[in-house]
């Protein structure tokens, strides 16, 4: 193989480092939270008062909760992108491209985090959240950080794998507007030498 076509080593192992780096950030900080008695609604920890704090919340949707409750349609679509992007980096040389590497690693940590919580790993019950669900095993994702910048203006509870995502998606933006010209004609020249 001509060693232009080549996927640096270092490359692969940075990828699967920030896959899994950030994978395990967000499911230990989840699990340090949501083993902690309390800080649901109205019983918030703030790190900043009225601004910046710790409040459980689960989410059955996608970004800011939409499609609640097609749980299975999400976690299927994490799964088919977990699959994809190891191919389209390591098959189709796309690692070649730091920019890219850099921000699927990202998103692949992310899609991993909040997998887990879609499939129910984490075995919580709804009991807590929604006593009307009482012994119902939680099948959605486990967010906790609150930001608000008053009582009228609040984001919707996160966690670190949705900040990965967002971070993946920042870096894909900046790759597309920036860098894509130079990515697009190399892959090209590459998928040529291959057929």
């Amino acid at each position: 193989m001509d060693d232009d076509l080549r996927i640096p080593t270092g490359r692969v192992i940075w990828f699967w480092a920030l896959a899994i780096f950030g994978c395990s950030a967000d499911l230990i900080t989840k699990q340090m939270v949501f083993s902690r008695p309390g800080l649901y609604r109205g019983s918030e920890w703030w790190l900043w008062e009225g601004h910046l704090g710790i409040q459980k919340s689960l989410n059955e949707g996608a970004l800011f909760g939409m499609g609640q409750g097609m749980v299975w349609l999400f976690a299927l679509f994490a799964l088919t992108a977990a699959m994809a992007i190891p191919v389209w980096l390591f098959r189709y040389r796309a690692a070649r491209d730091p920019w890219l590497t850099t921000a699927l690693g990202c998103v692949m940590g992310g899609i991993g985090g909040n997998l887990y919580d879609r499939t129910g790993l984490h075995g919580l019950d709804w009991g807590p959240f929604d006593p009307s669900r009482q012994g119902e095993r939680v099948y959605a994702v486990r967010d906790f950080l609150l930001v608000q910048w008053d009582a009228h203006w609040v984001w919707p509870n996160f966690n670190i794998a949705d900040s990965l995502l967002v971070l993946g998606a920042g870096l894909l933006l900046v790759q597309a507007l920036f860098f894509s010209g130079n990515t697009a004609c190399n892959l090209n020249e590459d998928a040529k030498l291959l057929n």
